[in-house]
């Protein structure tokens, strides 16, 4: 018997559709992002979210594993530092020279302060010998995107409505909200509420607190455990639904609060109160890095992924959650009046605002706590910071943290 007679044409070699994966956190990879990213550039993208720790972590030890790494610039030294990440060539960033002076310079103006710990110039662009630091150059660490300065939400019905600004972090250890206290578990974050709070209720002083030393870091820590065995603090969370749902139960009085949390507090909304503390605000900011590994068709893919992000739709998505990007025109171009008025002007809304899931987050006739997006920017009181004293601060965050989430003494 003969064999079958070959075709003369082979079929085609089968192609499989090309893959971005991304590892962040919830802050920015959200799945209504990561579809309108795939249909608009043609080729996959996969999320890997975690947690701020585990993602600098993995992204620290498994280059191999993801193509960008979109976390915070406080996450950034660490996995620098291990190799992990390649540098970004501003010349391929198409709205380069539309990033705001907050991001590329350091402050929304050259008069501002610049605020106390990581603030992203300082560690934005990279110097001879792969150093990071703040003389500007060709090639940058991380892509400036999603950024926010962030307070605590307390009880109206506890401390009532001060005139916006009046407010002080003092509240957030205020003995007035005691047992009814939580704080976010994360060393680099709740930290420095803490500390902002402490300081402000003239309870410790810091030379630099965006820098502390081992001796302010100890004193820190005995005041909280202090307040702990005290019975101030009911809770400790690390997602913004944890938060949400700890005001939903009506179980605190004050707590650290990110903005989307604001939209998701049900019937208690008319309750809380987003603080515009009189000594200033923790700011951070947020960025996209290419992993060290990416070359050819992967590293094309990697930039066409971070210019779509500049772009506009991805930074309006972010403004209906109260966060601000880097590219200000863009976003402007994609939000309603209405929308831009509010959450970048400051302006009363209009009328009724969505957010991300289109669900209403804001109320006709209310306005943004702190004002425009200038105004708030002129007030940095210190970013999120990886401190250089951060492991010795992290392993004493994580034993009070281990405390109040068991309820020990």
């Amino acid at each position: 018997m003969s064999s079958p007679a070959r075709s003369a044409f082979p079929a085609p070699p089968r192609t499989e559709r090309r893959v971005l994966r991304v590892l962040g956190t919830e802050i920015t990879l959200l799945e209504k992002v990561r579809r309108k990213a795939e249909a608009d550039l043609g080729f996959d993208i996969r999320f890997e979210v975690l947690d701020f720790i585990s993602c600098q972590r993995r992204a620290a030890m498994e280059p191999a594993a993801y193509d960008i790494y979109d976390q915070c610039f406080h996450n950034l030294d660490i996995v620098w530092a291990w190799g992990s990440l390649r540098p970004i060539d501003t010349e391929r960033i198409s709205d380069w020279g539309l990033l705001s002076g907050l991001t590329r310079e350091g402050g929304i103006s050259r008069y501002a302060w610049r605020g106390h710990g990581d603030a992203p110039v300082r560690k934005l662009y990279v110097q001879p010998g792969e150093q990071l630091g703040d003389a500007p150059s060709r090639y940058i660490s991380m892509l400036p995107t999603v950024h926010n300065m962030d307070s605590f939400g307390y009880d109206a019905r506890v401390f009532g409505r001060p005139e916006n600004g009046r407010d002080s972090w003092a509240w957030l250890l205020d003995e007035r909200a005691k047992g009814r206290i939580a704080l976010v578990d994360e060393p680099a974050i709740g930290i420095f509420d803490a500390a902002l709070a402490a300081e402000a209720a003239g309870e410790l002083q810091f030379g630099d607190i965006g820098s502390m030393t081992v001796a302010e870091v100890d004193s820190l820590m005995a005041f909280l455990n202090d307040r702990r065995q005290k019975g101030y603090f009911c809770a400790v969370w690390s997602s913004a639904e944890e938060a949400a749902e700890l005001i939903r139960s009506d179980r605190l009085s004050a707590q650290s609060m990110w903005s989307p949390v604001y939209g998701q507090l049900g019937e208690m909304a008319s309750s809380v109160v987003e603080a515009a503390p009189i000594e200033g605000y923790r700011a951070w900011h947020g960025g996209m890095s290419l992993s060290r590994h990416l070359s050819d068709d992967g590293l094309e893919m990697g930039y066409e992924y971070m210019n779509w992000w500049l772009s506009g739709w991805a930074g309006a998505v972010m403004a209906r959650q109260g966060y601000y990007m880097s590219v200000l025109d863009r976003v402007r171009e994609v939000l309603t009046p209405e929308e831009w008025a509010y959450w970048y002007e400051g302006a009363p809304a209009a009328s009724d605002l969505p957010g991300p899931a289109g669900n209403t987050v804001v109320r006709a006739g209310v306005r943004r706590s702190g004002g425009s997006y200038w105004e708030r920017a002129n007030r940095i009181a210190v970013w999120n910071t990886t401190m250089d004293e951060h492991n010795y601060a992290a392993r004493a965050w994580a034993r009070f943290a281990a405390k109040v989430r068991s309820g020990m003494p």
